[in-house]
C-alpha cells in the first residue's frame, strides 16, 4: 500500500490575489480583491500579494499598490498579452508552486470563472465559487472561511479548506468595497520568468471582437432605477430611464424582466446578475425575492415602490411607496426634474 504523506500546510503562507486585466486595464473586482486580500492578510499576520499576469503590463504595478498589494508578482509574458485558459492557467500554477500562498482569490467573471477551477484541478486544492463573503476563522488555525449562497440563495453557505493549500475563492464583484487609493503608494515587484510549453498553446486568438456599448455598467453606478415584473411590459422600461436620466443614474432590472426577455441580461441585479452598491437604488415593480435582496441590500438608500403593501421589498428599503410604479414613476420623474431646475437657477 502507498502512503501518500499529509500536506504541509505550514509551508504556505500569504494571501494572493489574481489581478485581472484586459488591454492594460485592471478590473474593479481586482481592486475590490486587494482590499479584501489586505484585511484578511491582517488577521493572519502576512501579507497580501498581487498576481499580475500579462505583457507589458508592468506599468500597472503603482495602481495596484495603491489599491492595497504589499507585493506584487509579475509575469510578463508576450503568450498572456490576450486571456487564453491554458497559458493563464500554466503560468498560474507556477506561481503558487514557487510561493505557495495560503490563500488565492480570484473575482468570480468571465475570466475568473474559467481559470479557477482549472487552476484548482491542476494543483489539487479546493475552490469555493461566487461567494459574497470572506473572513478568518479565529480558533487559531486562521482557515479562511468562505461563504456563498447556496439552494437556490435560501441559505449561506460557510465552506473551509482546512487540509489542503492554498485555500481559493472566487468572489463575485461589487460585494467587497474597494479601499480608498493611497497616492503615491509603492510596493516591491518581482518578476517571475515564466516559459510557456507549446503543449499549453492550443489554441490560436485570430482576432477579437468587441461589443461596443455605450451604457455604464450598473456595478458603477451611484444611483439605479431598477424594474421587475410590475412594469407589465418592455416598453415601461422607457419610464425608468426618464426617472434614470433625471437623477444621473442608469436603468437595471430583477431577473423577472431578464427572463421575459424585456432587458438585456447584463442589466440584472440578484444572485444570478450582479452584485451593486449604489448611493440610491429605487425598485419599481419588484417584488423582492431573496434572491434579489441579495444583490442590492447593501445599497447606502433603498426606496422600493410596489403595489403589494406586503412585498418582501419593504423589509430592505429604507422609503417605501404603496402604489402602482407605472403611475408613481412619472410623477417622481417630473418632481425631480422641477426640484433639479429650482437647485439651477
Amino acid at each position: 500500500m502507498k502512503v501518500v504523506s499529509k500536506m504541509n500546510i505550514q509551508e504556505y503562507q500569504g494571501v494572493y490575489v489574481f489581478v485581472q486585466q484586459v488591454d492594460g486595464k485592471v478590473a474593479g473586482v481586482s481592486h475590490e480583491l486587494l482590499g479584501k486580500g489586505k484585511e484578511l492578510a491582517q488577521k493572519m499576520g502576512t501579507q497580501v500579494t498581487a498576481v499580475l499576469l500579462g505583457s507589458g503590463v508592468a506599468g500597472l504595478a503603482g495602481d495596484l499598490a495603491s489599491y492595497g498589494a504589499d507585493r506584487i508578482v509579475l509575469v510578463d509574458n508576450p503568450d498572456l498579452k490576450l486571456y487564453s485558459t491554458r497559458p493563464y492557467a500554466y503560468a498560474m500554477c507556477s506561481v503558487i508552486e514557487k510561493y505557495k500562498p495560503a490563500v488565492v482569490l480570484y473575482g468570480a467573471t468571465a475570466i475568473g470563472r474559467d481559470l479557477a477551477p482549472r487552476v484548482a484541478a491542476r494543483i489539487r486544492t479546493g475552490l469555493t465559487a461566487d461567494c459574497t463573503k470572506l473572513d478568518v476563522a479565529d480558533d487559531g488555525t486562521k482557515n479562511l472561511q468562505m461563504t456563498r449562497p447556496a439552494f437556490g440563495g435560501n441559505i449561506m453557505a460557510t465552506i473551509i479548506c482546512p487540509d489542503y493549500r492554498p485555500q481559493m475563492a472566487t468572489v463575485r464583484p461589487g460585494v467587497m468595497q474597494k479601499i480608498k487609493p493611497v497616492a503615491g503608494a509603492k510596493a516591491p515587484v518581482e518578476k517571475l520568468d515564466v516559459v510557456i510549453p507549446e503543449s499549453e498553446k492550443d489554441v490560436q486568438i485570430l482576432d477579437v471582437v468587441r461589443k461596443e456599448s455605450h451604457k455604464m455598467d450598473i456595478q458603477d453606478a451611484k444611483v439605479l432605477v431598477s424594474g421587475g415584473r410590475g412594469m407589465g411590459k418592455p416598453e415601461n422600461f422607457k419610464l425608468l430611464e426618464g426617472l434614470a436620466k433625471a437623477l444621473g443614474g442608469t436603468v437595471s432590472s430583477s431577473r423577472a424582466a431578464v427572463d421575459a426577455g424585456w432587458v438585456e441580461k447584463d442589466l440584472q441585479v440578484g444572485q444570478t446578475g450582479k452584485t451593486v452598491r449604489p448611493n440610491l437604488y429605487l425598485a419599481c415593480g419588484i417584488s423582492g425575492a431573496i434572491q434579489h435582496l441579495a444583490g442590492m441590500e447593501e445599497s447606502d438608500v433603498i426606496l422600493a415602490i410596489n403595489k403589494d403593501e406586503g412585498a418582501p421589498i419593504f423589509e430592505v428599503a429604507d422609503y417605501g411607496v404603496v402604489g402602482d410604479a407605472l403611475k408613481i414613476v412619472p410623477i417622481l420623474t417630473e418632481k425631480v426634474k422641477a426640484a433639479i431646475a429650482a437647485r439651477n437657477k
